[in-house]
């Protein structure tokens, strides 16, 4: 263990940014083929993009609960491996396995199941629908495979591992593209050359989806089988109360959170396009912009995660408060790197994506907005991110939940259905509900109350 000395760990740092690189890199993958997804589908018309993208907030429900599975392991691992005991870490890697297959089942029956109602239950026009149907059945047929993906990728960094994941993205992500490539266009010529085509359309983006997902969850699983410190073996995959109560005492508040928070962005998108179509477009284009300029925060807090979960399974107390300080420190400022870039390419990003003047300068203002908040955000990303890793996730519950509907809904509600006002104001609020995180979250911090082991002392 590397021992801290000073006010600051600097030494830390190299460990710290080994683990956080690679979560960056394998976002920034991932959010490179959200776009090239995004052009090549919408090369097909407006139907096409509306087909893929009428699901999307269902697949953030699944996905988002999936994940917070994944947060309980986490904890339990990161603590575990801090401790010394890897056995109990490989017995808990069991029960990830077990949590991939049961949730996987679940998930598959009742997706399945739904996916003719669900284009309905989300008000898609009718002729949209049965294309809608038929992508969203075939992108949740290896459900199993992505939920190994989402939980097996959370185990092994919990283990300090995060370049296996990394490899795993971009090997998903490579696939991805050249499978849309080959099945959603006809066979045509490319600067004289044929290319084969299977011209699946909206088929062939699911099916290229679905094959990724799979190709995924074998790599990631046989990753998680060969890992040194956490591979089970076949007696640690049966039920284990001694690991699945915590594990899910730390999941049960993250999956509602998350649950809660999703549902909370179906509606105030759902506000968002009431004011208009452009600022509907706005809207949603800034959201993808956007996103790349989050990658520096969340990747640190996987770093934050699974150092604070180490070093509470040693019950080194003083050594997560000074982790704490080096990582806030690093946060702010790449988070201040990132809110400047954004702010600087607020409107040649938008115009990337439209050629609309007026959506570009209404995009390009709420980004220059929400530019100005990231380091206050990136701040509660990092502190909620070390509670996780020790397992306490009741406290970012309650609080996120409190910010979404009592700030971000009420106000947007108020903002654009009672005074009329438009995107501006509703991303005015977006940016109180951060603000109101960030508040709660650093005055937490201060107290001392965000480290069990800081009560424990006293």
């Amino acid at each position: 263990m590397i021992r801290a000395r000073g006010r600051m760990p600097w030494e830390l740092l190299p460990v710290i940014l080994a683990l956080a690189w690679p979560t960056m890199l394998e976002q920034l993958l991932q959010t490179a083929v959200q776009y090239i997804d995004t052009a090549m589908v919408g090369s097909l018309g407006t139907e096409a993009v509306a087909a893929v993208g009428s699901t999307t907030t269902v697949n953030w429900l699944i996905g988002s609960t999936v994940s917070a599975i994944g947060v309980g392991f986490l904890a339990f691992i990161s603590q575990a491996i801090g401790a010394g005991e890897n056995e109990k870490a490989r017995r808990a890697t069991g029960q990830a396995a077990l949590a991939v297959l049961v949730s996987g089942a679940v998930f598959t029956t009742v997706a399945l199941f739904l996916s003719g109602v669900i284009p309905e239950l989300m008000q898609v026009e009718e002729h949209v629908r049965p294309e809608a149907s038929k992508y969203f059945f075939i992108v949740y047929l290896p459900m199993i495979f992505r939920c190994a993906s989402i939980i097996f990728g959370t185990v092994l960094r919990a283990a300090g591992d995060t370049r296996t994941p990394m490899l795993v993205g971009l090997a998903v992500n490579g696939t991805n593209v050249v499978f849309n490539f080959l099945l959603i266009y006809p066979t045509r010529e490319i600067f004289g050359v044929r290319v084969f085509g299977a011209g699946l359309g909206v088929v062939g983006a699911a099916v290229a989806t679905a094959v990724s997902y799979a190709l995924g969850g074998v790599l990631i699983t046989i990753a998680v089988m060969k890992h040194k410190s956490v591979s089970p073996t076949l007696k640690y995959i049966k039920p284990d109360r001694e690991i699945l109560v915590p594990c899910f005492r730390v999941a049960l508040p993250n999956a509602l959170q998350r649950f809660g928070t999703s549902l909370g962005y179906v509606a105030f998108a759902a506000m968002v396009n009431s004011v208009g179509e452009v600022a509907t477009a706005a809207h949603t284009i800034a959201n993808t912009v956007e996103s790349a300029f989050y990658i520096p925060g969340y990747g640190m807090q996987t770093a934050a995660a699974t150092l604070a979960g180490n070093e509470f399974g040693a019950k080194n107390r003083e050594k997560i408060n000074r982790l704490g300080k080096m990582m806030l420190l690093i946060e702010t400022v790449l988070m201040i790197l990132s809110g400047g870039a954004l702010f600087l390419l607020a409107d040649p990003m938008m115009g990337l994506f439209s050629a609309d003047g007026e959506v570009i300068s209404l995009g390009g203002t709420v980004l220059k907005m929400v530019a100005l908040s990231e380091p206050f955000y990136g701040i509660s990303i990092i502190i909620e991110g070390m509670m996780m890793g020790m397992g306490k996730t009741t406290m970012p519950f309650v609080t996120n939940i409190i910010g979404m509907w009592g700030i971000r809904i009420v106000g947007t509600f108020i903002c654009t259905q009672l005074l009329s006002f438009g995107l501006v104001s509703a991303w005015g609020c977006m940016i109180l509900h951060n603000l109101l995180l960030f508040g709660v979250f650093f005055v937490y911090y201060l107290s001392g109350r965000w480290n069990p082991l800081n009560r424990a002392k006293n």
